[in-house]
């Protein structure tokens, strides 16, 4: 089981009300509701191993060179050595610190590698994984590594975190009518505001999926333009032809890495605290008894 753990606690922040706080009066609704929803999942799914994957860059330079929109309207404030700074909400960006300390002090594998996203981390250990895998994330991008001969598919909660879509081929084909690799195509087509991606003007989502069904990929599609017999229409044709230098480098933008240089870890579930008297202190400092205690109770076999 793969978290893609910033979309997760971004969730908990926002449904978890502020009003649960530390001692000291410091919010700690995203902790709480994070630490919560794993409790949740590691009761319902049991999983063998349990990586909480981390953006170590969230808007790595690799891909802001080939698209320069790429989520340029999230950067709060440009950095020339590391990362940019990206808008976070002002009580969110003070949690983080205690989310990560936490996930140590249970033992639950925490995995970021500078210079890429978590999703990327998720697509590598997808990539390398023998057995079936759940990803759980609220960010559709990772729908392309659904497939259904290797047991991939996406846990992608509703309501909060109580509620998680099942997400397989057959889901994405009534939704989309695309499968995993599918997806990534029918994104770029489509385009995505929220992480800047422009799309190709007047391709939507289910344009898109029309030109996937009768074409099969963005190369056939690519193709279709360059044949005069293909049934594009002509505004079609001319837009596609238009927007190629963008087709030419959003596939690697929008497609995640499968070849991440990972460090070495432990990724089994624990079945109790690896330092318990780490939870107990981060318990006792943050006010996160509960919490904390209903985690404990949920890994124990």
């Amino acid at each position: 089981m793969l978290l893609d753990t910033a979309s997760l606690y971004y969730r908990a922040y926002f449904g978890v009300p502020d009003s649960v706080k530390a001692p000291d009066g410091t919010p700690v609704n995203a902790v709480r509701g994070l630490l919560d929803f794993i409790g949740r999942l590691v009761q319902d799914h049991r999983p063998d191993d349990l990586v909480a994957c981390m953006d170590a860059d969230w808007r790595p330079h690799w891909r802001v060179a080939l698209i320069p929109s790429y989520k340029a309207h999230r950067v709060a404030e440009v950095s020339e050595s590391g990362p940019d700074v990206e808008e976070t909400p002002d009580t969110l960006a003070p949690q983080v610190p205690i989310i990560e300390a936490a996930l140590d002090a249970f033992g639950i594998a925490r995995v970021g590698v500078a210079g890429y996203e978590a999703d990327d981390v998720i697509g590598t250990l997808t990539a390398r994984a023998t057995g079936p895998v759940d990803i759980v994330t609220g960010d559709r991008d990772l729908y392309q590594l659904v497939d259904d001969a290797r047991a991939r598919r996406v846990l992608y909660p509703l309501k909060g975190v109580g509620t998680l879509q099942v997400t397989d081929e057959a889901w994405l084909r009534e939704k989309y009518g695309v499968d995993g690799p599918g997806y990534a195509d029918l994104a770029l087509l489509r385009g995505d505001p929220s992480d800047g991606l422009p799309g190709v003007p007047g391709i939507g989502e289910k344009t898109a999926a029309k030109l996937l069904d009768a074409y099969g990929s963005l190369a056939g599609i690519i193709a279709a333009v360059d044949d005069p017999k293909s049934k594009l229409t002509p505004t079609q044709r001319k837009r596609l032809d238009e927007s190629r230098p963008y087709l030419a480098v959003a596939p690697k933008v929008v497609q995640v890495a499968a070849d991440v240089p990972l460090p070495a870890f432990d990724p089994a579930l624990p079945q109790s605290p690896a330092r318990p008297e780490m939870v107990d202190a981060l318990a006792h400092r943050w006010g996160l008894g509960g919490a904390m205690s209903r985690l404990s109770s949920a890994l124990r076999p």
